[in-house]
């Protein structure tokens, strides 16, 4: 049992960290590596592949957090901008992003070829990339890397495809800034279990 412990010691010690710092104490060539992996071994429906992921690191990654705040300027009241400020800016300081896609084209190509199944395919392929998305972020909890998960899209979807020339099929669903812890996560609570877990037997 001793595999399993470890992977649901993983499963707890992820947490989102929104205080990130730039102290790279792992290479980034050891952490694309993981990513790499988690996304080739991720489980997709009918093993489509559909999800994508682009890596922003240090310059490349502060820029696209000055496009998200340039972009929230233009919706958020003025008087109550520095607050959001404050917050993209903890994203900024980290050492990289990570965004993550869906090929939408998959999709499409699934829904004709399995016509049956046409109405499920846009869900399935979310629940692939959630589990993407989680597998990423403990895998970098494990190496004590803090992440947290942001949706800014689709506020900012046309600036992101312009600037690192996305392919128009994929969609973007969610983005992961992660650095160096600088303050660990707030005590966690929990709903009782029994609330939300039935057992038949």
């Amino acid at each position: 049992m001793k595999n399993l412990s470890s992977f649901l010691d993983i499963i707890k010690k992820r947490r989102s960290i929104y205080v990130l710092g730039n102290k790279e104490e792992i290479s980034q060539e050891k952490i694309e590596d993981i990513i790499k992996t988690v996304l080739k071994y991720v489980p997709t429906a009918f093993n489509s592949q559909s999800g994508r992921v682009l890596i922003l690191w240090n310059s490349e990654s502060k820029k696209f957090w000055q496009c998200v705040k340039e972009a929230l300027q233009k919706i958020v009241p003025s008087d109550k901008f520095s607050i959001t400020e404050a917050k993209v800016n903890s994203f900024a300081n980290g050492f990289g992003t990570i965004l993550f896609f869906e090929d939408m084209s998959v999709i499409k190509d699934l829904e004709t070829k399995y016509p049956l199944y046409q109405e499920n395919f846009k869900n399935w392929s979310l629940q692939a990339n959630g589990m993407l998305q989680f597998a990423v972020w403990s895998a970098l909890a494990e190496i004590d890397i803090g992440a947290s998960l942001q949706h800014y899209n689709p506020l900012i979807d046309s600036v992101v495809a312009e600037m690192w020339h996305i392919p128009a099929s994929w969609k973007l669903l969610a983005q992961m800034p992660f650095g160096h812890i600088e303050k660990a996560a707030d005590e966690k609570t929990f709903l009782p279990l029994d609330e939300r877990l039935k057992i038949y037997k």
